[in-house]
Order: C-alpha cells, then structure tokens, then sequence
C-alpha cells in the first residue's frame, strides 16, 4: 500500500486515499468521503452510526472493510477505516445527503444502462465507441480496439475450453504472452506507462495493439491445434504465441530503429470521479423516462 493524497473526489476536499499494488486497486478513506457528503462535524461518529444501521439491515460491507495507515492532519499515521471503489459506492447508496444525490443517479443511470446491454448486447459496443470518442481517441484507433475485444473473447473462449480458470491462471497465462512479446510483463508494462488501474490496451499505440493482437490470436490457433491438456501446457503454447509477434517486434525495431515499446500513453481525461459523474449524468439526463 502507498499513501496518494492527490485523488479529489469532490470540489477541493481531498481524500485520502492507498493503492494496492498486488491487487491494483484504490482504497479510500472512509470518514473522509463522510466528512465531505454529509458536512458533518463529528464523521466518525456519523460512520460508526451508519455501520451500525448496515449491519442491522444485514450488510456484511463492514466485515469486508479494511484498517490502512493513512496520514493524519496532524501528519501523524494512523490506522483508519478504508474502502475499495465497490465498497465506497455501496456506502455512499446510504448516505441522506444532497452531495451524494448526483452519485445515486449515475449508479442507477449505470445500473439501467448494464441490464439493457444484457438485453442487447450492441448497445455496450455504441456505449464503449462513445466513451473513447469522448476521451479524444480516432475512429481508426477504435475500430482496432474493438478488434483486440474480439480477439481476446476468442482467446479466452479457447482457454475455457481447455480448462483453463477465470482470474488466476487467465493473468498467468497472459503474462505469458506478454513477456514473449513484449520482453516485460504487463505489471512493467503499465508501469513503463505510468499507468495504475488504467487499461493497458487503451494506452497503447497502433503498432502495440497490433502486436498484442498478432501475439493472441496467435496463441489461439496455436491451442487449437495443439489441444494442450494441463495449464503447463497451455502456458507452453502462450509462450509460443507470443515469441512469434516477439519476432516481428524485433524486426520492425530492426528496420525503422525505434522501440515498439514505449513510455507513451493515453491523455487520461477526467481523472476526478466529479468529472466521470458529472458527464455520466448530464449526458443521461435527456434518455431519463
């Protein structure tokens, strides 16, 4: 964990907040983000009666809650109730303040917007081209994005298929790929680019998408035509897979002497949750029926 006092959440109140490097994950403090919605004097005593309110009502969020070391106005460290993002906003769902009304309606405002792309599935391909249209990225560099979607469901699919588990062993076999690739891993990947719970794809240039691609649909024909039966062989064939897109950076590196590879990223616009709720509500506000 590591203290990072820059996140804002509303106006020019700042929270304190720790990153989890090995979960990639923020924590907020929570009497902070109390202090801040509800204006009041006291936010400990405010958030000791509300845990005690979810706890009557069968919350288990206090059990999941977290004591990290954060910095004191005094600049002493002290432990102090902390909160991931979920957590955070189911806490804010039982606040009564005016401040967190805006918050409420963009949770419902995503709420709905998840059930219609259960319903059908194309409106989260409209709903993702509009976001990166907004943050200021091309038509072309969308449409490749999309495709690198597609050629990771497929991936995926295939791992599935050969018993591969969701989670764990997904991010194994990836950093596979990766490091055959790329010659880092995806953690020094994100890391080269000054990324932390960014996508890694979406601060990737043409060329990067591109190999990534090459690298997993790659591995994909590979495991089709290999059927590996144990994840040592699957990790076999995602290195595999990844050593031929490795060849062709290696090559291209050769020809136009430039690193595939670089520090570059994405312009990360709105980067206060403000900003993210502001727009999310305004923009939904006219399709309210």
């Amino acid at each position: 964990m590591a203290d990072n006092n820059k996140i804002q959440l509303f106006e020019d109140r700042r929270i304190r907040t720790a990153w989890d490097e090995e979960k990639e994950e923020w924590y907020f403090s929570v009497v902070d983000v109390v202090e801040v919605l509800t204006g009041t004097e006291n936010p400990r005593r405010y958030w000791s009666d509300l845990k005690r309110k979810l706890k009557a009502e069968g919350s288990q969020l206090y059990d999941e809650i977290v004591q990290l070391r954060m910095t004191a106005e005094d600049g002493k460290k002290r432990f102090t109730d902390a909160a991931d993002t979920e957590q955070l906003l189911r806490i804010i769902q039982s606040i009564p303040s005016p401040k967190a009304e805006p918050l409420k309606r963009w949770l419902a405002a995503v709420g709905r917007a998840r059930i219609e792309e259960t319903i059908d599935p194309e409106q989260a391909i409209d709903r993702a081209v509009e976001i990166y249209l907004k943050k200021g990225y091309s038509e072309d560099w969308i449409h490749q994005r999309l495709l690198t979607i597609r050629i990771r469901n497929d991936l995926t699919a295939e791992w599935q298929k050969r018993g591969v588990q969701k989670g764990a062993e997904y991010a194994i076999l990836t950093d596979e790929i990766t490091k055959a690739w790329a010659g880092i891993n995806t953690r020094q990947y994100k890391t080269l680019k000054g990324l932390k719970k960014e996508n890694l794809r979406d601060n990737m240039s043409d060329l990067e998408l591109v190999l990534t691609m090459l690298a997993e649909a790659t591995t994909t024909e590979i495991s089709k035509t290999v059927k590996p039966e144990s994840f040592e062989e699957n990790q076999r064939t995602a290195r595999r897979g990844g050593r031929i897109a490795g060849n062709a950076r290696r090559e291209i590196e050769a020809d136009t002497g430039k690193p595939v590879i670089t520090e570059k990223n994405a312009a990360q616009l709105n980067t206060l949750v403000t900003d993210m709720i502001e727009d999310t509500v305004g923009g939904s506000g006219g399709d309210e029926k």
